[in-house]
């Protein structure tokens, strides 16, 4: 069970990620100043880097590789999620959808906050039983070898 939910967290980031990184950096930018949160020099930085790091988050996540700290690196991520789209919703800010998913899925906010709170709790739960969560994982073939 431990394993298909780290192969289902895993899938998330990379889903979320893979839209991003092949589309321009400049959707994602649309995205990021939707929420109002950075100074326009961040936002930049943000549109260009987060793709990445949720890319790399979901293959260690997913591939069991370096799974605590893959695990609270996705842990940090869902809260920031949470938290900026959460600020989004209490502004009343005018989105349609998160854009989470980039153009490949279509998600309203607050199905966003829900989401990512059970993948947050979801992420905690693996964390919680990683002697479990690594079964399966490159890090248990790598204890073996």
């Amino acid at each position: 069970m431990w394993f298909l939910i780290r192969l289902m967290i895993g899938g998330v980031f990379l889903a979320a990620s893979w839209a991003k990184v092949l589309a321009p950096y400049q959707n994602f930018l649309y995205v990021v100043q939707a929420y109002q949160v950075l100074p326009s020099w961040a936002e930049v930085l943000v549109a260009q880097i987060f793709p990445w790091v949720e890319l790399i988050t979901g293959l260690f996540v997913f591939l069991g590789l370096w799974t605590p700290w893959a695990l609270r690196a996705a842990l940090t991520l869902f809260a920031v999620f949470i938290v900026v789209v959460g600020q989004a919703l209490l502004r009343n800010l005018p989105l349609e959808s998160c854009g989470c998913f980039g153009e490949w899925i279509h998600l309203k906010p607050q199905m966003v906050i829900a989401l990512d709170s059970a993948c947050f709790l979801l992420t905690f739960l693996l964390l919680r039983q990683i002697i479990q969560t690594k079964k399966f994982s490159l890090d248990s073939y790598f204890d073996r070898i």
